[in-house]
């Protein structure tokens, strides 16, 4: 594919990352030349100086030629605008970043489809449905939903008195034969595997299982984590995501929200009825303990600033909050949040830039998701008519070993993929892999 990308800020910067890899034409356009340089080092990246809004430089991209215009500057009009004209100049699908929650309404996204933008992403919305997917499965590092939760991805820290500690994988599976689940990678000391029979767990390790509804319960108890529930949320930062998560919490949870801004936080008390509304610092110990920090279930920090989110965070966990969120937009800082002691952190570049790439990629995916702070993803394929995957059991495929096939879903039928899984035609298959297993996946479901 031809793909030009406008921006090239955090999230142009992770996608062109993202697909360097791979045999894309990528055209990255910016108006700052220090920007462009960052992706010196990356394979097959043309860069180009100059504003997407200028048909000039959009014709210098050749953007008659582009099979995908992504635009995700800092600027929604500049996204919104550059989107347009590419689509009028010949370019095949536009996606723009947006800023604005109205513009996602199905009736305003319609008319946003007649003048040429194909896809709109709004990352503070991804972000929030992320952040209230955290509290819903209270325990969970991370969590990744496919086909509306049939099955998910389940991140957890292993307890020290967990029952899998010290076990290995072979040992696990001997004991718990007919779980609901497969463990598909492990996070220790900031490197990555995808564990095999003779790998043990160890406390604190962080690993992602695949699993049924059916099988939540029991790999909650398997990783110490049972019944934890939630009830108390408290919230710093009234900004697009704070007061969405709000929204989407308040009717179920008792929810108090923080918010520095005099002005801001009488709209945001006007606007959201079931929540408490707070006026202040949420940097001020005594203003939490005086709030009542230390009865709330669940700490949510997304203010604008990173540090605050972190040392809020930070402070609340020493405070004994049972978990905390932090949004860390500084993608340098994610791999220091999870060795001090952060449970969640959202990164909604990271996110916008995760929903762009399965608009991207080749092959016969549905969806991608790159974790934060660990060296893997997650893929959705589909197996189409007679390629490799469908022609043999799983087990004598030769799936590359840096790859795990953990589940798949079959109309209404959801499995847990084991060695003598025959995958058929039409399953949507989830895979964990690291970075190096990408390319070799592929050929499988040609």
């Amino acid at each position: 594919m031809r793909i030009i990308i406008a921006g090239m800020g955090d999230v142009g910067y992770q996608l062109a990352k993202d697909l360097s890899n791979e045999s894309h034409d990528i055209i990255a356009i910016d108006k700052n030349s220090a920007r462009l340089s960052y992706t010196d080092s990356m394979a097959d990246i043309l860069t180009l100086i100059g504003s997407a809004t200028s048909i000039e430089t959009l014709k210098s991209a050749k953007v008659e030629k582009a099979d995908l215009f992504v635009a995700v500057t800092s600027s929604e009009e500049v996204n919104v605008t550059s989107s347009i004209i590419a689509k009028k100049l010949g370019a095949k699908r536009t996606i723009a970043r947006i800023s604005n929650a109205e513009y996602l309404n199905p009736e305003i996204s319609k008319s946003f489809t007649e003048l040429g933008i194909d896809f709109m992403i709004y990352p503070e919305e991804l972000a929030a449905v992320e952040t209230v997917h955290l509290i819903n499965r209270a325990a969970a590092t991370d969590v990744l939903e496919f086909e509306g939760g049939k099955l998910s991805v389940i991140g957890l820290r292993l307890d020290k008195d967990a029952p899998v500690i010290r076990k290995t994988l072979k040992e696990i599976s001997n004991e718990y034969p007919n779980i609901d689940f497969r463990i598909a990678a492990l996070h220790r000391n900031f490197h990555t595997i995808i564990p095999k029979g003779n790998d043990r767990f160890l406390a604190n390790d962080q690993v992602f299982m695949i699993t049924k509804p059916e099988g939540n319960e029991m790999i909650m108890k398997l990783a110490g984590k049972e019944n934890i529930n939630f009830d108390k949320i408290m919230i710093l930062g009234g900004s697009g995501i704070g007061k969405r998560v709000a929204q989407m919490l308040e009717e179920k949870m008792s929810v108090k929200l923080i918010e520095s801004d005099q002005e801001k936080s009488e709209e945001l008390a006007d606007e959201l009825s079931e929540t408490l509304v707070i006026k202040g610092d949420g940097r001020d110990i005594d203003l939490l303990a005086q709030e009542g920090i230390v009865d709330v279930d669940a700490y949510i920090a997304v203010t604008n600033d990173a540090e605050t989110n972190i040392i809020s965070c930070l402070m609340a966990k020493h405070l004994g909050v049972k978990k905390v969120i932090a949004l860390v937009d500084k993608v340098d800082y994610i791999p220091l949040t999870q060795t001090i002691g952060l449970d969640s952190l959202i990164n909604k570049k990271l996110i916008a830039a995760n929903n762009i790439s399965r608009f991207i990629r080749k092959g016969e995916v549905v969806a991608l998701t790159t974790l934060e702070g660990i060296d893997a993803e997650v893929l959705e394929y589909i197996a189409q008519p007679g390629s490799p995957i469908t022609k043999k059991p799983v087990k004598d495929l030769g799936f590359p070993k840096e790859a795990m096939i953990g589940g798949l879903i079959r109309s209404n039928d959801v499995q847990i993929v084991v060695g003598d899984t025959q995958i058929q035609q039409g399953d949507k298959v989830v895979i964990f892999t690291l970075p190096g297993g990408i390319k070799k996946i592929e050929k499988f479901f040609k």
